[in-house]
């Protein structure tokens, strides 16, 4: 049983592997789904040690280097990839790898990130940038790069986030998180696949509103 969680970790890392198999086999539409299903093997791991009361530092050092793989190499070679078919400056794309990298450390050694993160954790910043395909307008050569850009200022910027950890499923406390929620939900009904490019930039909005109207009371 307390190999369970890590387990789920070499899974996150194997569906990372594949990720970025399919990316250089141009089929680059395909690597959001395994963003997503990566992502969902990065949450049961967790979920799996706490329940089990197995977190171990072994663990700990596991699950970075599996992120690092699912969400820094994997959306860095969907960028370069991309980059690579309008522009000479596709290198760029190798910063968002760099710069996850420098993520995970600073929150493996950050005790301050329990209930909230500061920056942009790596899987929304994978699902951020390989959801780019569902945007239904072109993106150019340098809107690309800004984005490259922005991306991993994000990932080690100041900035706190909403961490989606309930402690009570209490509206008192958690308002930010369940406004965060059922605002994902409505607009997902309402837009579809068309709003999930537009997911973690208003999931930063939110975070961002909530922080600055916390830090006035």
């Amino acid at each position: 049983m307390k190999h369970i969680p890590n387990i789920l970790t070499c899974l996150n890392l194997v569906i990372g592997c594949v990720g970025i198999y399919y990316i250089l086999t141009d089929q680059q539409p395909l690597a959001f789904y395994f963003v997503i299903v990566a992502g969902l093997f990065d949450f049961l791991d967790g979920f799996a040690a706490r329940m089990l009361k197995v977190q171990s530092e072994i663990g700990k050092q596991l699950d970075s280097l599996s992120d690092l793989v699912s969400f820094g190499l994997l959306p860095a070679f969907f960028m370069v990839d991309w980059l690579s078919e309008l522009s000479q400056f596709y290198w760029i794309g190798l910063g968002i790898a760099v710069f996850s990298a420098v993520r995970l450390a600073i929150f493996n050694v950050d005790e301050t990130q329990t209930d909230s993160f500061k920056g942009l954790p790596t899987p929304a910043n994978a699902i951020m940038l390989t959801s780019l395909v569902f945007i239904p307008f072109q993106l150019y050569e340098y809107t690309l790069i800004s984005i490259c850009i922005f991306s991993a200022i994000l990932l080690v910027s100041p900035v706190r986030l909403i961490a989606l950890k309930f402690k009570s499923f209490n509206w008192r406390g958690n308002e930010a998180r369940w406004i965060l929620l059922i605002g994902i939900l409505v607009l997902f009904a309402v837009f579809r696949i068309t709003f999930v490019p537009f997911l973690i930039p208003f999931y930063l909005v939110v975070s961002i509103v909530s922080f600055v109207l916390r830090s006035k009371e």
